[in-house]
């Protein structure tokens, strides 16, 4: 167990690195003034915006990470590191050592996308549903 203890520690180190650096970007693009040169066009423009975007969606990524390994830490030095949140089951070592934050099993984490997509599925057929009786009205 100490060398996940290590490793998740590394990873987390490496994670809140990652985002302190991106933080600093972030606040040097943010001060005040337009997207862009003044001489810039609408496509300089348009990239900038997808470039903040992705900077964004990267960064959120990066604070999911380190709550997940933060909860590793957790889980280890309660005892409960390797068992399945879902099921109570252990987590297959070949699992951990890729994704030592991992808190499902293989069996339960695929339970869980399959109902995550049928959810999506509903929602889109509902969507629509509403979507069509509202141009009836």
């Amino acid at each position: 167990m100490k060398g996940i203890k290590e490793r998740l520690e590394q990873d987390l180190l490496a994670a809140v690195s990652r985002l302190r650096q991106m933080d600093g970007a972030v606040a040097l693009e943010e001060a005040p003034g337009p997207i862009g040169s003044a001489d810039g066009d609408e496509f300089d423009e348009a990239q900038e915006i997808v470039r903040r975007e992705i900077g964004f969606a990267t960064r959120e990524l990066l604070v999911e990470r380190v709550h997940r390994l933060q909860v590793a830490l957790d889980r280890l030095r309660d005892g409960d590191y390797g068992t399945c949140v879902e099921c109570g089951e252990a987590i297959a070592p070949a699992r951990l050592r890729a994704l030592p934050e991992v808190q499902t099993c293989v069996r339960c984490q695929d339970r869980i996308e399959r109902l995550g997509r049928r959810l999506e599925e509903v929602e889109a057929e509902v969507g629509s549903e509403v979507g069509s009786v509202e141009d009836d009205d």
